[in-house]
Order: structure tokens, then C-alpha cells, then sequence
């Protein structure tokens, strides 16, 4: 892959804080995480989404995969929802409570057809069919109401003679109306999927844990590849009105503004089984005792590459409520990730990513370098009064002692979400203060203090066949904050496409990968003021050499192996098992 321009590399400066946040999370998201859930696939969340539905923008849609690598012809026994597992979406609208307090459980059910044969799907009968039930609770999980029951599953998407032959298989028109005739509506007027589909994230995976050994440039004989090409996942999809999610009630018509912070919600999934599982000798198994989560996910790859191994079972464990994620914040405030953007530790021994350098001397003073100061050299100035980094606010977070450098940028997001307040707003009009007031571009503040994918429901949405629309998410919004005249005449809050991309939220288009990488190597201090080390004293044109060379590195794979669907579940028909061509998918 070419370098690319001058442009598209701002995009990605424009990233700022919140995607500062994402970067040390890692490379792929949460597929085979952990030892433990490495072992249990049909629990393991894979990927999350959380979007205002681009053709009902009063909606919100939420999407939970689970089940990595679903080889598509993996017969006789294709992959499935668990009968035995509770999957589980939460949303979080309050900090006066102590849980969530929006609880999606979605339990399911097989049957066996026609138990005389050993194909999934024969005479118009299917094998391992799969049914759902979903409940609901709104009182911390207290208490679940059925919300619907009998949901279909649709079957995997086997091929030709199973899925459309008729007598032999299901007789269906396609594959897609049986996707069609799987979305329900709950009693409480939410629209629910849960089936098969083609996994919607994409990575080069074998660059990325090959100690970083990205392919960005590529060749002919080592081109970068998307690990999870033509793989599918099962996917949970609920589309809510917004009215529903916003904590008082109220419709978006009804926020203050774009950037309203009483429209933000933070978004979990996870999955629970039963502790004791029991081995019949007649072929059986049966589960008893208490549900014990086993996975979970909300930013995505948090747990893949930022948390340690022999932390990686006890963090799936946990909630992030009631400061459970404060004991992984170290990992958060010195990243290994930077270890390799650092000539000073292992810089020089990962050449692919010899464009990605950190500040270590950012205005000629601050060292965000692991184990350095960062901005604690300010900490009780009074140039910070009133910034998110005074004590009196939020400075014992950001500033909590002298060797902890990323707490200022990448923390935030982690566990609260990026704040409408200074400093965390674009350069753009602080005439070179770092801490001066700038462009507001996001607010996705819920202080929770745990990880969660957060989401302002204000933002409008960017349709996706505005020329404007990027999958480099608040990374575009950004640079058009910076550099377009129509954005960056002054400092006045104003709709930037992109607002409504990662890290608000996510959408299932946003390029994480090469945003979080360039986001860990310091782009997002750039963004706010905190220029690279070749930027000169009283200079006026941040875009050094160095800035340049960040600007310019790509992970190889930025975007997904096939389209997204226009309408709700928007995730793509899975991959055909007996047929790879895409026109076999529908």
C-alpha cells in the first residue's frame, strides 16, 4: 500500500484524545483474547457497535458478535448461539447508579428436526435449530421481563441445495430472506436480530501479533492480509429509539445541542455461563450453579493487547462497575504498545513502525515517553485551573503522579469518556496554547470510571454516501476542525462529518486499527497542541517532518472484505460455505 497523502494523513492527526484512548488497546479486537475464553468460542465476544442507525436517525443500533472464525463450510456442526450460555448487552445513562441500568439478556434454544439424518438441513427440515428469547431489565438486573420469545436463528448459510433446493432443502427465495424474516419486533418496540453474518472488523492479524510486524507498504509476495476475511460471526442486533436509551426519556429533538452530555450512554456485551458443567456417560452434559461471567467486551481490543496475559481471565471476569477497571489502569498509563515507538527502549527493533514516534519533548519540555513525567510538571499550576487536569476537577486522574504520561490522553476515554472541557478540544483557535480553549468536536463523558464503549446520541449523522464520510470516524471530523475553512474559521461548537464516528461509539466502517496505532504514537497530543519534538519554537505549521512520517503509516488492511447493508442489521449476509463468491452470499 502506497503512502498516502498529505491529506488523508490529517485525518488522522485529527484523531485527538478520544482515539488516544482506543490505541493501546491493541490491534484486532477481542477474537481469542484470553487463555480461558481462547477455549470457549461459542462465549467469546468477538466485536461492538454502537451507532445512530443512518436510515432511522431517532434510532440507536447496537450490535454484539460473538463466536471468532466461523469457517463458513465447517460442517456438519456449524457454529451457533449456546443454549447454555446468557448473552448479555448493558447500557449505562446515569452515574447515580451503580449498575447498568438498561439490561438486554438474550437466551437460547435448539431443536433437532429430523434426528435420522446427518445433514444440518434436509426435506425441509434444519438440525440444531435455534430459537431466542430476550428479556429486559431496567433495574440493574433485578428483575427481567420477556420482551419476545420464539426469535428465529437463522441457519448457516451452507449452500445452494441446503438453503434454496427444493424438496431436498429449505426451499428460501435466498439467503437473505431468511435474514429478513429473522428480524423481529420486541413488545417494547425494539427491532432484534440475532443470527449468522460475515464478520464486519478486518486486521492484518498475522503482521500485527508477529510483534508488530504490520505490512503497510506491502510487496508481491508478502502483501498485507485481512485475518478475518471471509470469516462470519453470529451477531446480536438491537436497534432502540433513542428515547429509550436517553436517561430522562427524551427524544433528540429535545438535546441542548450537538455535543448535549445527557444523550451519552456507555455500552458493554458479555457473555455468563453456569460454574459446575457435568459429563453424562450417555453422551449428555448438564449445568448447574450460579451464572459466572466468562467474557466481556466494550472498547474495543482492550483486553486483546493492552491487558497482561496473566491478567487477561481475571479482566473477562469483571464488570467495570464499582472501580473494577482501576486496577488495569497502569497498563493504560504506560502502554507496551509505545515501547516500540520509542528509540530510547525497543524502537529500532520493529522497522514497520519506524514512522510511529512519541513526544519526548513536546514544546521543548513534556516527555509523554513511558515512565516520564508527561504534563505532571503542571500539576497545582495555575495555568490549569479550571481544565480538566486541576485537581479541584479531574487532575488526580490525569495527573496522578510523575511517571504515568498517557493518563493525560489515553485514560479518558478508557474510563470516562472525552469531556467538552479544556484541554481536550481541537487546536483550532487556542493560538498555541495547548491549554487555551479550542474547537469542540466531542463529548462522550459518562465518568463511570470503567470500560465502555461511549456514544452521545446528540451527534448527528453523517449518511454514508456523503463524500465527506470517512471511516477514519472523529479522525476526519478532526482534520476538518483543523485544516478546512469551513470548519476552521473560529472555534465555534459546529456539525463536523465524522462526529458521529469512533470513538463516539462505533460504526461498523471505522478503521480502527491504523487510527489506535498512530493515536499511541501521540497524534492526539498533536491534535490538542502538544506538537511533535520538530516542531520549532514560534513556529506556525505543526506539519513537521515527524508529524509527516506518523501521518503516513497505515496498518495494511483499512476496511472490510465486503459491503455493509443500508438497512437494519446493516452487518452483511454471512459467507456461503459451498460457494466463496460474494454473489453467492445472497
Amino acid at each position: 500500500m502506497k503512502k498516502r497523502s498529505l491529506f488523508t494523513g490529517l485525518r488522522i492527526f485529527g484523531l485527538v484524545l478520544g482515539m488516544s484512548a482506543m490505541a493501546i488497546n491493541g490491534y484486532s479486537s477481542s477474537h481469542r483474547e484470553a487463555p480461558l475464553i481462547s477455549n470457549d468460542p461459542l462465549a467469546d465476544n468477538t466485536d461492538l457497535y454502537a451507532f445512530r442507525s443512518p436510515d432511522d436517525t431517532n434510532t440507536v443500533t447496537i450490535i454484539a458478535n460473538y463466536i471468532p472464525f466461523e469457517l463458513p463450510e465447517g460442517g456438519p456442526n456449524w457454529y451457533t448461539f449456546s443454549p447454555n450460555i446468557r448473552y448479555e448487552v448493558h447500557i449505562k445513562n446515569k452515574t447515580s447508579t451503580t449498575g447498568d441500568d438498561i439490561t438486554y439478556r438474550f437466551t437460547f434454544a435448539q431443536t433437532n428436526q429430523d434426528g435420522t439424518t446427518f445433514f444440518n438441513v434436509r426435506l425441509n427440515k434444519e438440525n440444531l435449530k435455534t430459537t431466542y428469547t430476550c428479556e429486559k431489565s431496567t433495574d440493574g438486573g433485578v428483575t427481567f421481563t420477556t420482551i419476545y420469545s420464539g426469535g428465529i436463528v437463522p441457519p448457516p448459510n451452507i449452500g445452494p441445495r441446503s438453503i434454496e433446493g427444493n424438496p431436498v432443502g429449505l426451499g428460501a427465495a435466498n439467503y437473505t430472506s431468511l435474514i429478513t424474516s429473522a428480524i423481529h419486533t420486541a413488545s417494547t418496540g425494539e427491532k432484534l436480530f440475532c443470527g449468522p453474518a460475515d464478520d464486519p472488523f478486518f486486521v492484518d492479524l498475522a503482521g500485527a501479533f508477529d510483534v508488530g510486524n504490520f505490512r503497510p507498504e506491502g510487496n508481491t509476495t508478502n502483501a498485507p492480509k485481512d485475518g478475518l476475511a471471509r470469516f462470519n460471526v453470529h451477531s446480536i442486533c438491537i436497534k432502540v429509539p433513542i428515547s429509550m436509551l436517553q436517561k430522562d426519556g427524551k427524544n433528540v429533538s429535545a438535546a441542548a445541542n450537538i455535543l448535549d452530555g445527557d444523550f451519552v450512554i456507555g455500552v458493554w456485551a458479555s457473555a455468563s455461563r453456569q460454574q459446575i458443567k457435568t459429563l453424562n456417560a450417555s453422551g449428555t452434559d448438564a449445568y448447574s450453579g450460579s451464572w459466572v461471567q466468562v467474557s466481556r467486551l466494550g472498547m474495543p481490543l482492550t483486553n486483546e493487547a493492552v491487558i497482561p496475559i496473566g491478567s487477561k481471565d481475571r479482566w473477562n471476569a469483571n464488570t467495570p462497575y464499582n472501580n473494577n477497571d482501576l486496577q488495569f489502569a497502569p497498563f493504560f498509563n504506560n502502554p507496551e504498545l509505545a515501547l516500540y515507538m520509542d528509540n530510547s527502549q525497543f524502537g529500532g527493533a520493529v522497522p514497520s513502525m519506524n514512522g510511529l514516534r512519541i513526544q519526548s519533548k513536546s514544546l521543548g519540555t513534556y516527555d509523554f515517553r513511558n515512565g516520564k513525567p508527561g504534563l505532571y510538571p503542571l500539576k497545582g499550576n495555575a495555568a490549569v485551573a479550571g481544565t480538566a487536569l486541576d485537581d479541584a476537577i479531574f487532575g488526580t486522574i490525569l495527573l496522578p503522579n510523575n511517571t504515568s504520561p498517557r493518563a493525560v490522553d489515553l485514560l479518558p476515554i478508557f474510563y470516562t469518556g472525552v469531556p467538552n472541557l479544556r484541554p481536550y478540544q481541537l487546536a483550532t483557535g487556542k493560538n498555541g496554547n495547548p491549554l487555551a480553549a479550542g474547537k469542540p468536536f466531542i463529548n462522550n463523558f459518562l465518568p463511570t470510571l470503567g470500560d465502555m464503549l461511549r456514544l452521545n446520541m446528540a451527534v448527528p449523522v453523517t449518511p454514508r454516501n456523503d463524500p465527506k464520510f470517512s471511516s477514519l470516524g472523529i479522525v476526519s471530523a478532526a482534520v476538518l476542525g483543523l485544516t478546512d475553512p469551513a470548519y476552521n474559521a473560529n472555534a465555534n461548537l459546529q456539525f463536523i462529518p465524522n462526529m458521529d464516528g469512533f470513538p463516539n461509539g462505533r460504526r461498523l466502517e471505522d478503521d480502527v486499527t491504523t487510527i489506535e496505532l498512530q493515536a499511541v504514537s501521540g497524534v492526539a497530543l498533536a491534535a490538542i497542541g502538544l506538537w511533535y519534538d520538530d516542531y520549532p519554537v514560534g513556529g506556525t505549521n505543526p506539519v513537521t517532518p515527524q508529524l509527516q512520517n506518523v501521518l503516513g503509516f497505515s496498518a495494511g488492511v483499512t476496511k472490510n472484505d465486503t459491503t455493509f447493508k443500508a438497512s437494519f442489521p446493516y452487518v452483511q449476509n454471512p459467507w456461503r460455505g459451498y460457494d466463496y463468491t460474494l454473489k453467492s452470499r445472497f
